[in-house]
């Protein structure tokens, strides 16, 4: 019998998570990772000391928004809403304080395993419909919680069970997305361990936070792709593991159903953005794995079975791996087209050259120049046809040399006024930064070469090369996975 997988492939590089002090996650990230891009209900479960709230903490410092954390044991229901008082028409409005929830855009509801059940049913319209009272809240995105293992059913307690960790009520469960179990340290890898043991929780890093929301902006991008090309195979294959899970005592109700159709799209965009080559039947059992409520509600997820009955459904969809060729027929940008070719393994010399020269071509000025630094500075260049690998580092060569301006300007005519756009744009850069320095030369080469003849042009050039550079940065080079 196969063993269960535990997690999807990676490429070779420092985990999001890792980046923001969270170690040995990197089996959770793209469900993570997904659950942000979706805005979807979160719930974790673990013991005491696994980092759940750390982790909802450092995504919304990373994210940039703000957060109310609730011990839901604690919870009463004017901790929410504020204090309800009559106002001078004598309607009933609510008291804001600094605690209450109306301009949250992130909500975590700790230990809600312990919450009075009075109190879960209030919580019901907030996880699934980010309203309360019947309002609307307005800046509402992320609904997070996290709780302790509860008592499994028909068990007696035992050690590392938690006393007053109550099973979810089934219908709450059944309103989070994403249930998360989250890794024991004990069964991290040693090197993690000790990371663990020895590690400070140090401040979460500008470029950590950055690079976190630029993927996640990565991912929803990516979603309406992946929905195009797999949509139709992952609607039959939830409908098959749906009737398969019934017969290993796991009943979906039509609202999981559609939740685990959305979860699979999303946790496959998740690990496509990081490697175009992922499988999608692997993705189908992550997000499978952790979209089931039934954990929450104390009842025991025979794994190894429904894995089997993973791998016979996915069998009987009729797909193994997905070409990735066919997500560069869905994409309808250029660019994107091109940098995604640049990390498909699969094509060819010509198809990746022809992908490229597309994207240079179609590309505006200063994008252009922005995509041939990318190609000429990526190890997929040495796989280009010859003439495409000329015309990239023609153009590479712009920006990566400093550019001489020899010309006559007659004051107040529309070169003048060019060059005066150029030189008040650059004089509000940092002269040290290398991205100053690679503008710089764009933008007075192309001025040299006569294809910058107005002020307007300066700003056209300007947002294609920062937007193309902010595409490549986001769509790393192609690092091989491990065989």
């Amino acid at each position: 019998m196969s063993a269960v997988p535990t997690s999807v492939p990676h490429l070779h590089r420092e985990s999001f998570l890792r980046s923001l002090g969270l170690i040995g996650m990197e089996s959770i990230e793209p469900i993570v990772i997904a659950s942000l891009a979706t805005e979807s209900p979160l719930l974790l479960i673990g013991p005491h000391g696994t980092a759940k709230s750390l982790l909802l903490l450092r995504l919304s410092e990373a994210l940039g928004i703000a957060m109310r954390h609730y011990n839901a044991s604690l919870l009463n229901y004017d901790d929410l809403v504020g204090y309800p008082l009559p106002d001078a028409d004598g309607k009933l409005k609510f008291v804001q304080t600094p605690a209450s929830i109306w301009d949250a855009e992130a909500v975590f509801l700790d230990e809600i395993s312990r919450c009075r059940p009075d109190m879960q049913n209030r919580l019901f319209s907030i996880v699934h419909e980010k309203r309360v009272q019947g309002l609307s809240i307005p800046k509402l995105k992320h609904r997070w919680s996290a709780m302790n293992p509860p008592m499994m059913q028909d068990d007696a307690p035992s050690e590392g069970s938690y006393l007053g960790s109550e099973p979810l009520d089934s219908a709450l469960a059944d309103r989070f997305n994403f249930v998360i179990e989250i890794p024991h340290w004990m069964q991290m890898p040693d090197r993690d361990r000790e990371a663990i043991i020895r590690g400070a929780i140090e401040p979460v890093t500008a470029s950590a936070a950055e690079a976190l929301r630029e993927h996640v902006a990565a991912v929803k991008a990516e979603l309406g792709i992946v929905e195009s090309a797999l949509g139709g195979i992952v609607a039959l294959y939830v409908r098959l593991i749906s009737d398969a899970a019934r017969q290993l005592g796991l009943t979906l109700s039509g609202r999981r159903a559609a939740m685990l159709y959305r979860n699979i799209l999303a946790t496959h965009a998740a690990n496509a953005v990081a490697s175009p080559s992922s499988d999608p039947g692997d993705s189908a059992w992550q997000a499978l794995e952790h979209s089931l409520p039934h954990r929450a509600e104390g009842l025991k997820i025979p794994t190894q079975k429904l894995f089997l009955a993973h791998r016979q459904a996915w069998k009987a969809v009729q797909i193994k791996r997905m070409d990735p060729r066919s997500f560069l027929v869905l994409e309808t940008d250029p660019v994107k087209r091109a940098l995604r070719a640049m990390r498909m393994s699969e094509l060819s010399g010509t198809e990746l050259s022809a992908y490229i020269a597309d994207g240079l071509a179609e590309s505006s000025l200063g994008g252009r120049h922005a995509l041939a630094l990318h190609v000429m500075t990526s190890p997929i260049v040495d796989q280009l046809h010859a003439a495409i690998a000329e015309q990239a580092a023609d153009l590479q060569a712009i920006a990566v040399l400093a550019q001489d301006v020899l010309q006559n300007l007659i004051s107040g005519s529309a070169l003048h006024q060019a060059w005066q756009a150029i030189e008040k744009k650059l004089a509000r850069l940092k002269r040290e930064d290398p991205e100053t320095i690679l503008l710089s030369n764009v933008l007075t080469g192309l001025f040299s070469k006569g294809d910058i003849a107005s002020a307007n042009d300066v700003d056209l050039v300007v947002k294609s090369w920062r937007d193309t550079r902010r595409l490549c940065a986001t769509s790393p080079h192609l690092i091989m996975e491990a065989a």
